[in-house]
């Protein structure tokens, strides 16, 4: 199978995969407790890598965006440059690629053992729908998840953009959020903030296709792995460009 035709396919499944989810959302039951399980780990368990990553990536824009500006006698607009910055794209972009990574690949891996070890086949046995007790929690869990951990990064990375400002820059705090919360205005932030519903679904329906589609043993699993995380990353990246492309359509 060409690459052309690997991609035809993987889009054809995932469109089919959420078909799917939204046709047996309307069916009873619904497993509470395995959604509150994701949500924990989806959510809880990623923050110490959203925070560190978000940290610094606050501490390197504004050290960036400072000197380079201070040259040109600007310096004083970078947290104007920074604020603007990660809530339309570094917050949501960066904080979807690391969950790609974390999230994408150990669902994958997790679903594809199931798969391998014939879990699900005893699923099916007893009349229980994997997508339902699978792909459902994870999917939904994600949309929770996954939005309220752009938010974290986001301010985490001004705070700490913040205190570069203030000790590298010479810049005053109050001034820094002044100037941040002055210029970011609600359009700026929900332009950032809704695109990580859709990286949210690009996450999930493509790890547990690839889970879904593993049937040759353990060696498969490392490979639905990697292809899940370069996958969904691609997703992420090029619905990044359309959905910015779609909304300053419309505004």
């Amino acid at each position: 199978m060409n690459g052309f035709t690997q991609v035809i396919h993987f889009l054809g499944g995932i469109a089919l995969l959420f078909r799917d989810i939204v046709l047996e959302l309307k069916t009873k039951p619904f497993y509470f407790k395995i959604f509150l399980k994701q949500i924990y780990e989806i959510g809880w368990k990623s923050l110490p890598i959203i925070f560190v990553t978000s940290a610094c990536a606050g501490m390197v824009l504004t050290l960036q965006f400072g000197l380079t500006l201070e040259k040109f006698g600007g310096k004083i607009y970078s947290p104007k440059i920074l604020s603007l910055s990660i809530f339309r794209e570094f917050g949501p972009v960066f904080t979807s690629l690391i969950l790609a990574g974390r999230v994408g690949a150990g669902m994958t891996a997790e679903i594809g053992a199931m798969k391998v070890t014939q879990q699900i086949d005893a699923l099916l046995a007893l009349g229980t729908s994997p997508i339902k007790r699978i792909v459902i929690p994870r999917y939904l869990g994600g949309l929770v998840a996954v939005p309220i951990l752009c938010l974290f990064s986001c301010f985490v990375s001004i705070i700490f953009g913040a205190l570069i400002g203030y000790f590298e820059l010479n810049l005053d705090l109050f001034y820094f959020f002044y100037k941040v919360f002055e210029t970011s205005k609600l359009h700026d932030f929900f332009s950032g903030y809704i695109k990580t519903y859709f990286f949210s679904s690009f996450i999930i329906l493509t790890a547990c296709y690839f889970g879904l589609k593993v049937s040759q043993g353990t060696y498969e699993v490392g490979n639905a792995t990697t292809k899940s995380v370069v996958f969904s990353s691609v997703l992420i990246v090029l619905g990044d460009y359309l959905l910015t492309k779609c909304y300053w359509m419309m505004v």
